[in-house]
C-alpha cells in the first residue's frame, strides 16, 4: 500500500504538471472521445479510470462502445467509428496494415495469455511435456485436442499458434483450433466442449475454480516471451485535434496502471463491473489481477521488440497480409511525456535534486 500511496501523491504533481489537466472540469472545456473497448481484463485501466471518476474529473466524456473481439473493432476503426482504442496489439497491426491511420500510445499488459487444459488433457500434461501430452491425448482419445481461442488473428489466437510451431516444434495440424467469442469460451471449456483454451483472466481463474480438473499448463512466457498484449491506441486524427485531452488520457492510463499494480483490492470492484457482466464473484476478479498472467504495465517501450517478432509470425502464417512498419506504428510521445512528468514528481516528493 505504501508503493500505491506514493503513486498517488507523484500522481497528483502530474496532474498539476500537464497542460490543461488541473482545470479542465473548472473551465468546462470537456472532450468527448469515442471509444471502443473489450470487456476483458487486458484492458482494465479503462475500467479503472471510469470507476474511479477519474475522466470526469479530466474533463474527458468517454462514449465506450463494447466489442466481442479484436477484429470486430477492426472493422469499425476502418468505417471511422472510433476515436480511442483498447484492443489488441494483433488487431492493431492489422487495422495499421490496412490504412488506418492509428497510432499504439501505450501497452496495457504483456504475458497475459494462458493455456488452461481440463480433463483428459490435463492429466496428459502430468511428467510429460506439452509435445508429449498432445501426441498421447491424440493416441488414447482417437481424436486431436480441441483448444479454443478468439478468432484468428486476434491475440490469443496468434500466441497459440506461435507456441504451438515456434516454441513446440508442432504442426497447427496437431490440434483442432476452435475460434469464438469470449463468453462462449469459458461455456465451452466448462461444459466440456473443448478440451482447452488459449485465453485471459479472468476465465483462467473462473475455470480451475469450477472445475477441479483444469489447470494452466502454460503461461505467456512460455508461450511467446514478452507477449505484447492489449495497448491503448488512437486515431492520429484524434491525436492532432485533442492533444491535451489525450494527454490527459495518457495520464488516467498511467495512473490506473499503477492501481492494478499496486492495490488490486480497490480495483478489482471497477473492474468486474465491465468484465463477465457482473456474474464473476468479486474475489474471482481480484483473484485474477493477482494471477501470474495479469502483469500489467504502461510503457510502450517495453513491447516494440515482441511487437515485431509477432509481426514477422503474423505475416509468416498469413493474418498479417501485409507488412506494417512498427515505427511508425507506435507513438510514444505522450506516454514519455507523462512519465517524465512523474518522475518529476517522484524526485519532488523524496526530496532529490
Amino acid at each position: 500500500m505504501l508503493r500505491f500511496t506514493r503513486h498517488l501523491g507523484a500522481m497528483a504533481l502530474l496532474l498539476l504538471t500537464l497542460p490543461g489537466l488541473a482545470h479542465a472540469k473548472a473551465a468546462d472545456d470537456v472532450t468527448t472521445l469515442q471509444v471502443g473497448y473489450m470487456p476483458i481484463l487486458p484492458v482494465a485501466q479503462l475500467f479503472v479510470m471510469e470507476g474511479e471518476g477519474w475522466t470526469e474529473e479530466a474533463g474527458l466524456d468517454l462514449e465506450l462502445t463494447r466489442f466481442s473481439s479484436g477484429p470486430a473493432m477492426v472493422q469499425a476503426l476502418a468505417s471511422g467509428e472510433l476515436d480511442v482504442m483498447y484492443f489488441g496489439i494483433g488487431p492493431a497491426m492489422v487495422a495499421r496494415a490496412n490504412g488506418v491511420p492509428l497510432k499504439v500510445l501505450a501497452a496495457s499488459i504483456k504475458e497475459q495469455i494462458g493455456l488452461v487444459a481440463r480433463g483428459d488433457f490435463a492429466g496428459e500434461f502430468e511428467n510429460a511435456t506439452a509435445q508429449d501430452a498432445i501426441a498421447r491425448f491424440t493416441k488414447t482419445q482417437g481424436r486431436k485436442p480441441k483448444i479454443a481461442t478468439f478468432p484468428k488473428g486476434s491475440v490469443p489466437d496468434t500466441v497459440l499458434r506461435y507456441y504451438l510451431t515456434q516454441q513446440l516444434g508442432l504442426s497447427l495440424d496437431s490440434v483442432d483450433i476452435v475460434a469464438m467469442g469470449a463468453d462462449r469460451v469459458q461455456q465451452a471449456l466448462l461444459a466440456g466442449a473443448v478440451d482447452a483454451a488459449s485465453i485471459l483472466e479472468p476465465i483462467l481463474t473462473t475455470v480451475q475454480e469450477r472445475d477441479d480438473s483444469a489447470r494452466v499448463v502454460a503461461r505467456g512466457g512460455d508461450m511467446l516471451p514478452n507477449q505484447p498484449g492489449a495497448v491503448l491506441a488512437a486515431r492520429e486524427q484524434v491525436l492532432a485535434d485533442h492533444p491535451e485531452a489525450m494527454q490527459r488520457l495518457m495520464t488516467l492510463h498511467i495512473r490506473s496502471t499503477n492501481m492494478l499494480r499496486d492495490d488490486p483490492e480497490r480495483a478489482a470492484p471497477h473492474v468486474r463491473e465491465f468484465v463477465g457482466k457482473r456474474l464473476v464473484p468479486l474475489a474471482t476478479v481480484e483473484t485474477a489481477l493477482r494471477s501470474p498472467s495479469s502483469n500489467y504495465l504502461s510503457d510502450p517501450h517495453a513491447i516494440i521488440d515482441a511487437t515485431r517478432v509477432m509481426r514477422d509470425f503474423q505475416l509468416d502464417n498469413g493474418t498479417l497480409r501485409q507488412s506494417v512498419d512498427i515505427e511508425a506504428l507506435f507513438d510514444t510521445g505522450l506516454y514519455d511525456a507523462a512519465s517524465a512528468a512523474l518522475a518529476k514528481g517522484n524526485d519532488a516528493e523524496t526530496g532529490a535534486p
